[in-house]
């Protein structure tokens, strides 16, 4: 093999070994990514086509960095995808076998929340409220266990309370079937069903993709593991990697058993383990293999490595979570100025509700930090606004873009109207935009639509901006089209509805065009169904800024896969992490456990646990007691600390270069007293829990002096009553 020779024992042997079966147990910070490039590499060399192999990963982020590095490597192009991205590549070319179009749409959340609205109305008439989070929540276990609305056979009275699952559940499916649609889980449940139903389909992919490659294996559901089984049944050339003390994602379907039962699956497979941990000092890698030791659903192995003890884990015990951060925000500053990047640092916690305390803490100490995993640029409502425009430029079945989009601007067309364009549209067998089409043509029409004549002139505009748009994508590239959408819509006057929030919006905008160029820059297939699919499948974790520098928080599940040089776990008590869900529950508390040894193997020089005596929940100051995983860890690796009594100093006493660009609101300086006082129109107001707003109108309502406040942090206004709000003027 001539990449690359600097390889330990057994990232060699995993890497060469090219035929059959194989697992890779890559422990926390072992080297998979490159053993997983070099072992294509090698598979190159040996005159494997480049056509022939696929890697399948759980991120965009991380299918994208691993093709770069192949195609670096190699100068080859590897087909290297997520689970979701395969699904809808296999569907684009395949799901004629099932009875859709291949021009199908792929409906995203809010998409889905709206169809799935529709769809409960007529239950909730007749037999009561249907919880729409609820039957969501379940439609997507089931998909992901391998269960259509026939197949269910009890399955959901068991999941849930509610007794018209099942109708509900075929109801979805037959609406979505109707639109041309599919959602998020589709993408995986319809091409096992491809698979499975058709023999000359399987056989061709099979063909295809003579060897897999699949990262994060112990991350895999059963429909996931259903695709691998059937396209490596024939070649059985399956190389997976993963490692089973990271397996914390069974609440969303991932079953460790599909990699701790590998060697049944696949007889005679080979098993490799990388032990060598190239992140973390040795007290933080010691500590972290003494607490998941304690599990009995692992493969035993044992990480080491040579980069010498560095400094123990440091433990802080405080006396409630203000106290805590105040703690961590003292450490932070304290790495900040001895020339650590703050980006270079994460909080991490069990749960998203423990983030506000640090929150309080960063905006009055001026602190910038980003949370991980929050609202996608593609989530945000003008972006979804346009994108529905171009979604309806695809394919004219696609309801739900046509209901968000009929009346951007207004038109005139209620709810009403537009349910009944829909009941038409499937009476004369047509799409929703063909019948549209149809009505304002005046061609003849079984059942007559009535309009108004602002209506009709309404919808006349609509189906005219669609058709020069469909127009201008087959003349012009998509970076045009999507400028067109935005001006023949007017959506900039539309915005300007709101003059707040405008300027921001317009600027959103913008970038999404520059997405277009780059998209047609850089894309092999620059087709709008291309660009539209890859947006669709974007994860929230995939946009986050890495070139600004601020302080990363998240949760340890939105952690994964990252290291940093400076770590801290905080909130470490009972009922918190382990979570209070876990206790009943032997597997439970065991991939807990897990979860703390990925948090611990985060961290690659500092690593400090916290914990408090008393935190307010609900309401209510009640007393915790420290998570058991502090004792599990064995004490020669462990020291305890405390705040700092001196003077402490923030970051903003020695401001460096890099702060200057603080967006203006975090310049601002917090009173430590929060108390109400009388508000004006324009006023600039914080809130504990808000942040940073602008006092919109001021009124007596019947609980008293009411403000009406937006808050710049989430978009969003919110009316305070006075002697409640807690407002401070800035």
């Amino acid at each position: 093999m001539t990449h690359d020779q600097k390889l330990n024992a057994g990232q060699k042997e995993a890497v060469e070994t090219l035929q059959g079966p194989l697992l890779v147990l890559a422990g926390a910070g072992s080297g998979k990514t490159r053993v997983v490039t070099l072992r294509i590499a090698h598979l190159l060399e040996r005159d494997v086509s480049s056509s022939q192999i696929l890697g399948l990963t759980f991120t965009n982020k991380a299918a994208n960095e691993m093709k770069a590095r192949i195609r670096k490597l190699t100068q080859f192009d590897v087909l290297i995808s997520t689970f979701h991205s395969l699904g809808a590549r296999i569907l684009r070319e395949s799901i004629q076998h099932l009875g859709y179009q291949r021009d199908f749409i792929i409906y995203d959340e809010d998409d889905v929340e709206k169809l799935l609205k529709a769809c409960t109305e007529p239950f909730a008439e007749t037999g009561g409220k249907v919880d729409l989070k609820s039957v969501r929540g379940l439609i997507s276990k089931a998909k992901n266990s391998l269960l259509t609305p026939d197949r269910l056979d009890g399955w959901a009275f068991k999941k849930s309370p509610e007794p018209r699952f099942q109708q509900i559940y075929e109801s979805y499916q037959t609406k979505l079937k109707e639109y041309n649609a599919v959602d998020y889980d589709d993408l995986l449940l319809l091409t096992v069903r491809l698979l499975q139903e058709h023999p000359p389909v399987l056989e061709q992919y099979q063909q295809r993709w003579r060897y897999l490659l699949i990262d994060e294996y112990q991350d895999t559901n059963a429909v996931q593991y259903a695709i691998v089984n059937l396209l490596v049944a024939k070649h059985q050339n399956i190389c997976v990697v993963g490692d089973p003390d990271q397996s914390i994602y069974s609440w969303r379907g991932a079953n460790i058993k599909n990699i701790l039962n590998f060697e049944e699956d696949y007889p005679g497979a080979k098993v490799v383990r990388l032990e060598q941990n190239y992140r973390s000092r040795t007290n933080i890698l010691n500590g972290a293999n003494a607490v998941v030791a304690r599990n009995s659903q692992r493969y035993e192995k044992k990480l080491w490595i040579d980069l010498g003890p560095g400094e123990k884990i440091k433990h802080f015990r405080g006396d409630d979570e203000k106290v805590e951060a105040a703690f961590i925000a003292e450490r932070v500053s304290h790495y900040h100025r001895a020339g650590i990047p703050l980006k270079e640092m994460a909080i991490f916690y069990r749960t998203n509700a423990q983030s506000r305390p640090f929150e309080d803490r960063f905006l009055q100490g001026r602190i910038p930090y980003a949370i991980v995993g929050g609202i996608s640029f593609y989530q945000r409502r003008e972006i979804k606004d346009i994108l529905a425009w171009l979604r309806m430029v695809q394919s004219g079945a696609d309801y739900i873009s046509f209901s968000r989009t009929i009346n951007l601007p207004k038109r005139g067309l209620g709810e009403t109207t537009i349910e009944k364009i829909r009941e038409n549209a499937v009476h004369e067998n047509q799409t929703i935009l063909s019948y549209c089409e149809m009505a304002v043509d005046e061609q003849p029409l079984t059942v007559p639509l009535k309009l108004t004549s602002k209506q009709k002139d309404g919808l006349r505009d609509y189906v005219h901006i669609i058709r020069e748009l469909r127009r201008i994508s087959c003349e012009k590239p998509l970076s045009e089209l999507v400028k067109a959408a935005i001006e023949l819509t007017h959506y900039k006057d539309f915005l300007l509805t709101d003059p707040e929030t405008a300027a921001d919006r317009s600027e959103n905008l913008s970038s999404l065009v520059t997405k277009a160029c780059e998209w047609e820059e850089s894309a092999s297939e620059k087709s709008l169904p291309s660009f539209l699919e890859e947006l669709s499948l974007k994860s929230s974790l995939d946009d986050v800024d890495a070139v600004e520098d601020r302080l990363n928080m998240m949760t340890i599940h939105n952690g994964k896969g990252l290291e940093f040089p400076v770590v801290f776990l905080a909130g470490l008590e009972e009922e918190l992490f382990p979570h209070v869900n876990s206790r009943e529950s032997a597997d439970g508390l065991e991939e807990e456990r897990r979860l703390f040894y990925v948090g611990m193997t985060r961290a690659k020089e500092h690593l400090y646990l916290s914990d408090v005596s008393a935190r307010f929940i609900w309401g209510v100051k009640r007393t915790q007691r420290p998570s058991r995983f502090i004792r599990e860890i064995p004490s020669e690796y462990v020291e305890q600390v405390k705040r700092s009594t001196g003077h402490r100093k923030t970051i903003n006493e020695k401001p460096k270069k890099e702060e200057s660009d603080f967006i203006d609101d975090m310049n601002q300086t917090v009173p430590e007293d929060v108390s109400t006082a009388s508000f004006n129109v324009g006023d600039k107001v914080f809130h504990q829990e808000f942040g940073i707003g602008h006092v919109r109108d001021v009124r007596q309502g019947s609980a008293g002096l009411t403000y009406q406040v937006f808050f710049t942090k989430n978009h969003s206004e919110k009316s305070l009553v006075a002697k409640y709000a807690s407002l401070t003027k800035l």
